[in-house]
């Protein structure tokens, strides 16, 4: 772990982005040594510079809405047991089965979307918006500054808009080439907003994908882990840390009030 000599005080961090190790040697520089660890959600009674945020990018299944797709038995049915055994050995941080298929054949990845669609459209029926996700849109929502970025299909966007009645926008799906965890995406909407994407947080339940995303873009990262599946050994053997970790969208509330100073 990287050691920054500030005027005698020594501070470890996380090996976290730029940006994020920036702030807290703002704050050693004005004499502000009592500082947590920016990846915990937990408030800090410490002050220190706010960085500035002028966008939150969210991902859609798993963040905004509730966890409905079986995920392990949608690349069961795509990959087969022995493949899928193998395919996730290989990759403990999780699977990106659509990165994966695109070296099959034609008519190979024919079947495979359209099995994935079988699993996504069941998704769709059962789709319920996860807690705190409305109170922290419309807080989002008066400062203008939120876009969404989905491995998912426009239809399934194109529902969770209808049915919530939150719109996105921008609001890039599968459609948009190249997909998480390429930087693309958010770098696209970076572009629309004309923001940097030091500028700019990523919010999303996946390491692989969210928070791959996100720092290869060179934005912040948010990453939210309900269930704790996610520890810092975790994080590390991926080499993905997230420059915050909460396990719920009202601590995302929190995240961003103590830390940023909120720009449209």
């Amino acid at each position: 772990m990287p050691l920054l000599w500030l005027q005698r005080p020594v501070v470890f961090l996380w090996r976290c982005r730029p940006p994020m190790a920036m702030a807290m040697a703002m704050a050693m520089d004005m004499g502000m040594a009592h500082l947590t660890t920016p990846t915990s959600g937990t408030a800090t009674s410490a002050r220190r510079p706010k960085a500035r945020l002028r966008g939150v990018v969210f991902d859609m299944d798993g963040t905004l809405t509730v966890p409905v797709i079986d995920f392990p038995a949608m690349y069961r049915a795509v990959l087969g047991e022995e493949e899928y055994v193998a395919v996730k050995s290989r990759n403990p941080s999780g699977i990106d089965i659509l990165h994966h298929i695109e070296t099959w054949d034609p008519d190979k990845q024919i079947r495979a979307y359209e099995t994935i669609a079988e699993f996504e459209r069941q998704g769709l029926d059962r789709l319920q918006i996860m807690s705190g996700a409305k109170e922290l849109c419309d807080f989002l929502d008066s400062k203008q500054m939120r876009g969404l970025i989905t491995r998912n299909v426009k239809e399934a966007v194109d529902l969770f808009h209808l049915r919530f009645g939150m719109t996105f926008s921008p609001a890039l799906s599968r459609e948009f080439r190249p997909y998480k965890p390429n930087p693309e995406p958010l770098l696209h909407i970076c572009s629309t907003w004309d923001v940097e994407p030091n500028e700019v947080i990523m919010v999303g339940d996946s390491l692989k994908d969210d928070v791959a995303c996100g720092k290869r873009a060179g934005a912040f990262t948010c990453l939210l882990d309900e269930t704790g599946r996610y520890d810092s050994s975790c994080c590390d053997a991926a080499g993905l840390v997230p420059d915050f970790k909460v396990s719920s969208l009202a601590e995302v509330f929190s995240i961003l009030e103590e830390n940023f100073e909120l720009k449209p």
